[in-house]
């Protein structure tokens, strides 16, 4: 996973950009906003909006008012969701030699397994908040969501 990172770090700013200017409840925000705001292509994005779309992270629209929001709250979407979101299979290729297989692999393994404990930990409703520290301002306020 830390090999492709910029898949993963590209599916948590989506996630991030759509909570932070649409969240569930506003109009949806287009493919073409999201990536302007990113600095990215919108060729580019349009994968890792599908799998976060497929993954159940993300609701999409079609249609000249479409786009995607949050497909649930943003406290109950864990960061590992997204990034795992985008892992392919090659992410899970076998090491070529033996020294990779003995020594490299175990430790990618265990720096993998430790990131992703971090990532299950931290939710998009902690991002917002430190969006929030930072000093940005939500475009769209979003009403409360309780949970008891």
């Amino acid at each position: 996973m830390l090999l492709k990172r910029d898949r993963a770090l590209m599916a948590v700013e989506i996630v991030l950009d759509v909570a932070f200017h649409a969240g569930r409840t506003a109009d949806a925000t287009g493919a073409a906003d999201i990536a302007e705001r990113l600095g990215a292509q919108r060729r580019g994005i349009e994968p890792v909006l599908q799998a976060l779309t497929r993954a159940g992270l993300l609701d999409s629209t079609r249609g000249p008012r479409g786009g995607y929001r949050l497909a649930r709250a943003p406290r109950a979407i864990p960061l590992v969701e997204a990034v795992e979101a985008v892992l392919d299979a090659e992410d899970a290729a076998p090491p070529a030699g033996a020294l990779s297989a003995a020594v490299t692999a175990p430790l990618w393994a265990e720096l993998d397994a430790t990131l992703r404990e971090k990532l299950a930990q931290l939710t998009v409703g902690d991002l917002l908040r430190r969006a929030t520290q930072a000093g940005l301002r939500r475009p769209l306020t979003e009403p409360l969501d309780f949970a008891i």
